[in-house]
């Protein structure tokens, strides 16, 4: 079962830049026989997987940089649908599945949203123009 929260848990606040902000937190709650919570939180600078383990004592974090991510694919089912990231450095890609179709379109919209935001803050070999030393103006 899925569930989107309005808001992250504290220890999400805690890893979180001072101006990034979540954009979209998903639980998934695993019954039997897992205990644990898995969520996936989208930022406005990046995407970090939560995999709380060890009867939710111990935490792990991955995250994933919107620069770090060349391509963005979703792939709709009758209900459910999975967002796949291919990433540069990494040969596999990373899916983020069995979604309801409706949280999956608002990942995919903020996905794509940042992925933008991104690529045009970084400057591109063209973009950089070489300073003309005082000297020679």
């Amino acid at each position: 079962m899925i569930h989107v929260v309005a808001t992250a848990p504290d220890d999400i606040n805690d890893v979180l830049g001072p101006n990034e902000k979540v954009e979209l937190y998903i639980k998934e709650k695993i019954y039997a026989p897992q205990v644990n919570i898995d969520s996936l939180i989208l930022t406005n600078e990046r995407i970090i997987l939560r995999h709380p383990h060890a009867l939710r004592l111990k935490k792990d974090y991955r995250d994933y940089g919107y620069s770090d991510i060349v391509s963005v694919q979703l792939k709709k089912g009758l209900t459910r649908s999975t967002i796949k990231l291919t990433l540069k450095h990494d040969e596999r890609p990373l899916e983020l599945g069995k979604l309801p179709n409706s949280i999956a379109g608002k990942g995919y919209r903020i996905i794509r949203e940042n992925i933008g935001k991104s690529n045009a803050s970084v400057p591109t070999e063209q973009s950089k123009v070489p300073e003309i030393p005082a000297v020679l103006k």
